[in-house]
């Protein structure tokens, strides 16, 4: 039977250098001995990058951090890089481009080992683009500040760590209601979850998260709709939707998404 792990999602620009109550997980929850591992294969500036979140994590009390900067599918294929993950505890995935992360690492020795280290307990954090990659199908591209239009959001194939859910990050900072809003339509069974920056759910084995940080957490639940457009509109036309469930929940709550409901934690956890 599974242990399933952590996951710790953050909506990109967590703050670095104050109190850093999202990042702070990390050492809150590893060992003296446990590595954390940063995977920089999201950005093209892997070396600033993953010196950056070096010294960030050791500032805050990480004592074993390692750097992988897997940039290629033959390097995913790499034994040492996947001896690498097989010795973490915790992997980071740094924000850059989501797609980057998906084309070189899918289907690879190395997301296996990514699969296999959260399937047996582990820590998976990822911000901005390596939020996005955790779950089965993820946003890679729709346009910010508009409002719901059909066919506007463009999806692919995450990693497949978190399933039901579409992601979204910088959510509010960047106006993606509408975006996320369509994708919800177009399949009401998938649950919309838009991460505002410096803020990140934390979910547990069973499925259900806790939001931290300084924003809020949105969730758009389909399920309720009784009826849309979306079938009829021509692409790019505005959307058209009665019924649908929204949340808007900031730290102190959480949301169990196995039984799609909202949890009013005491003291964040």
């Amino acid at each position: 039977m599974q242990k399933r792990g952590y996951l710790i999602i953050i909506g990109g620009a967590e703050d670095k250098n104050g109190e850093s109550v999202i990042l702070k997980q990390a050492p809150e929850m590893l060992s003296d001995n446990d590595i954390l591992t940063v995977l920089t294969t999201a950005t093209e500036n892997p070396e600033k990058v993953g010196a950056n979140y070096h010294e960030v994590f050791e500032r805050l009390g990480v004592t074993n951090i390692e750097i992988l900067n897997i940039n290629t599918r033959e390097n995913a294929e790499n034994e040492h890089y996947c001896e690498m993950i097989r010795k973490s505890k915790c992997i980071f995935m740094t924000g850059g481009d989501q797609l980057r992360i998906t084309s070189i690492l899918g289907g690879t020795k190395a997301y296996s080992e990514i699969k296999n280290l959260y399937d047996e307990g582990g820590i998976i954090m990822g911000t901005s683009a390596g939020a996005s990659v955790m779950t089965s199908t993820m946003v890679v591209q729709g346009k910010d500040n508009e409002p719901a239009r059909k066919c506007t959001l463009k999806m692919a194939p995450g990693l497949g760590l978190l399933n039901g859910v579409i992601i979204d990050q910088h959510f509010d900072q960047r106006g993606r209601f509408g975006r996320l809003l369509c994708g919800v339509a177009e399949n009401p069974d998938v649950l919309g979850i838009g991460i505002d920056e410096d803020t990140a759910i934390k979910v547990y084995p069973d499925l259900h998260f806790e939001i931290i940080g300084s924003n809020a957490v949105t969730i758009i639940d389909g399920k309720t709709i009784q009826s849309s457009n979306v079938s009829e509109l021509n692409p790019d036309e505005i959307l058209a939707i009665m019924g649908v469930t929204v949340h808007a929940l900031p730290q102190g709550y959480g949301f169990d998404l196995t039984e799609r409901k909202v949890l009013r934690l005491k003291d964040g956890n």
